[in-house]
């Protein structure tokens, strides 16, 4: 891709979509229909040969996104036609010489033959294939359709069932009857000769029939229950799967007022933390001994320990049997030799990697990471789930993510030998490892620089220097060509949204801009860069932050401190915010004489895990704390008005919102509230049951943690609002706060509804009308 570096004159398809200029800010114009920014490029992916680059894009405000491509040997942009579209073979799976593409469109499976481009069917019926793995040998496909394991040999185009799963019991024809019966059946047996004549006969015929037709794999029955985690060894041996007994938990109603049907309607939603949970067992079958054996954690260490909280309610933390877990993959080295399986446990609360005998279904530990919080991070996931895993070229070495130094680094275990290393170590975190081709590098996106960077680097295999590759600061989200020469980059700023850029496979080469998508309307306002600060908190940590300010400020003037939703997310980053509209608003605030806090408070992602585990069984502790002391922040340094203090946000950020209004009334003048959760009790279970435990087992965390049981702290003006077909935080949330609030005699406070809205509203109109009310709300109280 060097020459492109050496183009001054490179194709940049530049999109003028007219508007008049923003001459000044309104809450109408920024909460309009985000179309009117500009649409980024998404959903990057190359061609197989690495000549084109290919993107979901809408430069034109067509209805939906169209596919666009660009091409790296004439450096133009044009738009895929639908017949060109249908037969691109996008996102597959290549064999381990990558001279094969395997791909689905529209639930079938195609393989392509990368040096020809041609593009074979292997399956095309009316149910869907899921794509497993190539054989080891790089030609054969394994594959699922509904709950079974086919393998195509590629040489004869033979479609080969291996697995014969089947819901329901077995019908064995045979079944005994009553004592009565039985012994009735055998009198006959013995007194009657031709009849036992025939009935050795028959079973003489089924044997006969059973030997000379062909192979088949043994059924196996799994009653009701569901089957699940299908996956093959590269050899094609053994088959793995998970049986889940659902646990029948009732799911939550939400009422749906506005509709067409002019009926109020119920619309399903999930069910509340605490709810029983669904049990799960592993299998693992040997299509060449035609049986299953079951796969057992009884050994790994921890497996019998229960939350050490359950203490403090007196109650054993030693179990007599495995707590429930679920085990994933198995993951299988190349050669098929080892087969290695994560485990997480149910509480939250463990993670092992184990191997597995094969011949009894025992796993043995390879590596154990405990936190009585709960288990998380870049790469290992929250909720459940395997993590980024994989297997280093040697077969032996099994490489995954860890917060055991505190941050999620890289590491591998030998699973012969027990031996672990780690490969990177820092205060920064580690996002989306894979191996080169050539097998001699890592590649993978880190926040080394600062925590609100995310660069590409690549490091020798075995550790040692990291090269960072991407050079603008900001986000830098890499697809890798087929060949890894070249980089295609999304990129975006604090103050522009993403853009596709490519650049060499090469440390600091000078990327080269693709698209340019901003309408001109949006770029004919001088959108701000926040400052990045850090907040020195009460307990001695500094809290990353975005601040907003006037030019001139006015002395004693007017504050808003902004709180992200979710939780852990990050917001104080150098990139393009989820929370365009709120960044928006913030600059609106600004030009209004205002200024505004947007902090990464405790439990935001990209910080480590001590930050993101510093709210378990204490929500609305160290993270409301971190908000009052960015409110005394504001007052030392920028010489704010410490009684014209504002604060809102929503889902996690409307929680916070409320608990500071309940609980630090004397800091915050008023509030905004939106979608909040009121009372933890009520929301799901992953989420929830991680930081505060079950509300059965740890009241007292539900208690501390859930603004309803502090509204009676509430003395400000207080805004809350919250759609009312919301399936995620139900508007239940707010009903059962209001009726709280009423009998509590609170004055202050009012709810805005919204009928045709979820938890991210949808309309235009919603947003303006929420926004101007929070507008409303800063403008009467803090000026």
């Amino acid at each position: 891709m060097k020459k492109f570096l050496l183009l001054l004159g490179i194709s940049l398809l530049f999109v003028s979509l007219s508007g008049q200029a923003l001459k000044e800010l309104t809450v109408e114009k920024i909460m309009r229909d985000p179309a009117w920014i500009g649409e980024s490029p998404q959903s990057i992916s190359w061609s197989p040969d690495g000549q084109k680059i290919y993107f979901q894009w809408n430069p034109d405000k067509a209805d939906s996104d169209s596919l666009y491509q660009y091409s790296l040997l004439d450096q133009t942009t044009s738009k895929v036609s639908k017949a060109e579209r249908a037969s691109l073979p996008l996102k597959g799976t290549y064999n381990e010489d990558r001279s094969r593409l395997l791909f689905s469109r529209h639930g079938d499976l195609y393989m392509m033959e990368v040096a020809s481009g041609e593009i074979r069917a292997i399956a095309l019926t009316s149910d869907s294939e899921r794509f497993l793995a190539f054989h080891q040998n790089g030609q054969d496909i394994f594959f699922t359709q509904q709950e079974n394991v086919y393998q195509w040999e590629m040489k004869n185009g033979l479609i080969r069932q291996l697995t014969n799963f089947r819901k329901g019991k077995e019908d064995k024809g045979d079944q005994k009857g009553s004592e009565n019966e039985e012994w009735i059946k055998k009198e006959e047996l013995e007194l009657i000769a031709i009849v036992k004549e025939r009935e050795a006969e028959k079973e003489k015929r089924k044997t006969a029939r059973e030997a000379e037709g062909p192979r088949r794999p043994k059924a196996i029955y799994y009653g009701s229950d569901n089957i699940e985690g299908l996956e093959i060894s590269p050899d094609g041996r053994y088959i793995s799967y998970r049986i889940e007994k659902d646990s029948k938990a009732n799911n939550t109603q939400v009422p749906e007022y506005v509709n067409a049907s002019a009926f109020t309607k119920e619309l399903r939603a999930r069910p509340k933390v605490g709810s029983p949970e669904s049990s799960y067992s592993s299998y693992i079958f040997d299509t060449e001994a035609d049986s299953a054996i079951a796969l057992s954690i009884d050994s790994l260490p921890g497996v019998r320990q229960a939350p050490a909280f359950l203490a403090e309610y007196g109650k054993e933390t030693q179990l007599d049997k495995p707590k429930a877990c679920i085990i994933y993959g198995p993951f299988w080295s190349a050669d098929s030799r080892h087969a290695v399986a994560v485990v997480r446990s149910q509480d939250f609360k463990d993670r092992w990697i184990a191997k597995i005998d094969l011949a009894t279904g025992l796993l043995q530990k390879l590596d154990h990471q405990h936190d009585e919080a709960w288990i998380g991070g870049p790469g290992i996931v929250r909720w459940l789930g395997p993590g980024t895993v994989g297997w280093m070229p040697d077969n032996q070495r099994f490489w995954f993510q860890s917060e055991a130094s505190g941050y999620s680094h890289l590491y591998w275990v030998n699973v012969e030998t027990g031996q672990q290393k780690a490969l990177t170590k820092g205060k920064f975190e580690i996002y989306s490892p894979q191996i080169s081709l050539d097998k001699k590098a890592w590649y993978f996106t880190s926040n080394e620089v600062h925590p609100g960077e995310r660069h590409f680097y690549s490091m020798p295999l075995e550790g040692g220097k990291r090269e960072k590759i991407s050079r603008i600061p900001g986000n830098n989200q890499v697809t890798l060509s087929p060949d890894e020469s070249t980089l295609a980059i999304l990129h975006s700023s604090a103050n522009r949204p993403e853009e596709l850029f490519i650049q060499d496979n090469i440390a600091d080469s000078r990327p080269i801009q693709i698209t340019a998508s901003l309408s001109d309307e949006f770029q004919s306002y001088s959108w701000r860069e926040p400052e990045y600060v850090t907040v020195k908190a009460s307990d001695g940590e500094k809290v990353h932050a975005r601040l907003y300010r006037p030019t001139k400020p006015t002395a004693q003037g007017p504050a808003v401190i902004f709180v992200h939703g979710a939780g852990y997310l990050q917001n104080a980053h150098k990139w393009w915010s989820s929370y365009f509209r709120e960044y928006m608003f913030h600059n609106l605030l600004v030009d209004m004489g205002y200024t505004v806090l947007d902090m990464d408070f405790r439990a935001s992602a990209g910080y480590g895990r001590d930050w993101r585990t510093a709210v378990y069984r204490d929500m609305g502790g160290k993270d409301l704390s971190d908000q009052v002391d960015g409110a005394q922040y504001l007052v030392d340094e920028y010489n704010i008005d410490p009684k014209k203090i504002g604060i809102y946000g929503g889902s996690y950020g409307g929680f916070i919102s409320l608990m500071a209004m309940f609980k630090e009334s004397d800091v915050f003048a008023c509030g905004a509230a939106l979608r909040p959760v009121t009372d933890w009790a009520h929301y799901n279970h992953a989420y929830t049951a991680s930081m505060l435990n079950q509300p059965q087992d740890d009241s007292l965390a539900y208690v501390r943690s859930s603004p309803i049981y502090h509204a009676e702290g509430l003395n400000g003006p207080l805004l809350i609002c919250h759609g009312m077909i919301d399936t995620n935080v139900h508007f239940q949330d707010v009903v059962r706060l209001a009726q709280r609030l009423i009998e509590l005699g609170k004055d202050d406070w009012e709810v805005a509804m919204f009928p045709m809205e979820g938890h991210g509203f949808q309309e235009p109109s919603s947003w303006a009308d929420e926004y101007k009310r929070i507008l409303k709300l800063f403008e009467t109280h803090l000026k």
